[in-house]
């Protein structure tokens, strides 16, 4: 018999995009997928190493799995991605480790299953400049075919001085349009009804002669049934180009997410960020310019090393002004490797840190509120993804702009496109009634 693989993904969707690459590597050497830990042979965990917090839950996940292993003397444990990446020697002391491997090491791991079962106890964290899995259609997930991920870039050039993943995901590479559009091809077969493009920086896509702008017009037109979304967008490179493009296809989802980081020139410098306060203004205002209504949201942090007050109340000033409709907001952490902290004092006071994280979402809750309920009494195309939590009578779903609404079903279902006309508003949820 075949033996069973199960994969469990933490952090980002670029872990989601990476898992279903590896998932599709396994089958192809006759690795069977399972998605219950406690059938597997080999146990495969993709890796976050972004913030803390997030390798802490790996630490207390290998505890667990330490446990399962003695009930299945043959088990294999693999650790990948970005924590592999950054401290493969360290995971490889835990007694639930059998090998690590890398982000661009995933061909590899039918080799290191083969000989973790052998005793051999090792990793490969090798970069390869080269490597874009250009030959892979990503195995996905079954079951709720809404969005697919898909990855056009690898890797980072960018080198924010509090950012890990240059250091875990290497260098930039740009995937082959042909290949991008294999992957759309083999969506579109398996019915999808979303594709969502993946990279640290989207708009850097480069190749040949096509960047970001042509690579949207030609995945509009090759699928005009499917919504089209993207992430992440960096500041420094949204071109006017690229705000044009969306405007040419309906299909092109109208939401943009524009990490804006902080609001301070200082901090912003010191992040190595590649832009000023007044550039990202000018390019919230081109976004509203060239696509009227659509939806912005942000990451934003407090926190970062040498952060004053005035440097914070900077931040709380843009997102007043971009008047963001949502956001992910965190408090500074400090990441062992990366540039801020071999060179800057994470020196805001952590009770310090939390008054202002609790002072940004405040204000957040108040820009999402009022955006939402904007939207009262407008009608929107909205993608139903799943039932709701509270009621199955109910579906909920995502407008173009990327907000969440909640209807009642009626004679639809999942991936299904419906008319809806919003009647009331939360900060978090849109509801609605669907409308013929």
């Amino acid at each position: 018999m075949n033996k069973k693989v199960y994969i469990e993904t933490y952090g980002c969707q670029m872990n989601v995009a990476d898992s279903e690459t590896v998932a599709s590597i396994m089958a192809g050497q006759q690795y069977e997928y399972c998605d219950n830990i406690t059938d597997a042979d080999i146990i495969l965990i993709n890796t976050c190493s972004v913030r803390d917090h997030a390798e802490q839950r790996i630490w207390n996940r290998l505890d667990h799995i330490k446990g399962l292993k003695r009930k299945k003397k043959h088990l294999i444990t693999g650790i990948m991605g970005c924590m592999a990446q950054r401290i493969g020697d360290k995971l490889l002391e835990h007694t639930a480790v059998n090998f690590v491997a890398g982000p661009d090491a995933y061909k590899k791991i039918p080799l290191l299953v083969e000989q973790a079962t052998e005793g051999l106890k090792q990793g490969d964290t090798e970069f390869d400049p080269e490597e874009t899995y250009h030959d892979i259609i990503p195995k996905r997930a079954t079951g709720n075919q809404i969005t697919g991920f898909i990855s056009i870039t690898r890797g980072c050039n960018n080198f924010c001085s509090y950012c890990i993943v240059p250091y875990t995901r290497g260098r930039e590479r740009s995937r082959d349009i042909t290949d991008i559009l294999n992957e759309v091809s083999d969506l579109q077969k398996n019915g999808f009804k979303e594709i969502c493009l993946l990279g640290q920086n989207v708009n850097s896509y480069s190749s040949g002669d096509d960047g970001f702008p042509e690579l949207i017009d030609r995945i509009a037109l090759f699928a005009p049934e499917m919504r089209i979304r993207f992430t992440t967008s960096h500041p420094k490179d949204l071109s006017d180009d690229l705000l044009k493009a969306m405007a040419r296809h309906r299909n092109v989802c109208n939401h943009i997410h524009l990490p804006v980081q902080s609001g301070s020139n200082i901090i912003l410098k010191k992040m190595n960020r590649a832009y000023t306060r007044e550039w990202y203004l000018s390019r919230i205002e081109a976004i509203r310019a060239y696509l009227p209504g659509c939806g912005i949201s942000t990451d934003v942090f407090c926190g970062f090393c040498g952060e004053t007050e005035e440097d914070f109340e900077q931040t709380l000033s843009i997102m007043q002004q971009s008047a963001f409709d949502s956001a992910f907001m965190f408090k500074y952490s400090e990441r062992p490797g990366t540039h801020a902290a071999k060179h800057y004092a994470d020196d805001v006071p952590e009770n310090v840190k939390i008054i202002r994280l609790n002072r940004m979402i405040a204000l957040q809750n108040k820009l999402s509120l009022q955006s939402n309920r904007n939207d009262v009494g407008k009608v929107f195309e909205v993608l139903a993804e799943n039932y709701s939590k509270r009621s199955k009578e109910h579906l909920n779903g995502r407008t173009e702009t990327n907000k969440t609404v909640v209807f009642p079903k009626e004679n639809y279902g999942p991936g299904d496109i419906v008319r809806v006309q919003i009647t009331e508003a939360s900060s978090a949820t849109l509801k609605g009634n669907i409308i013929q």
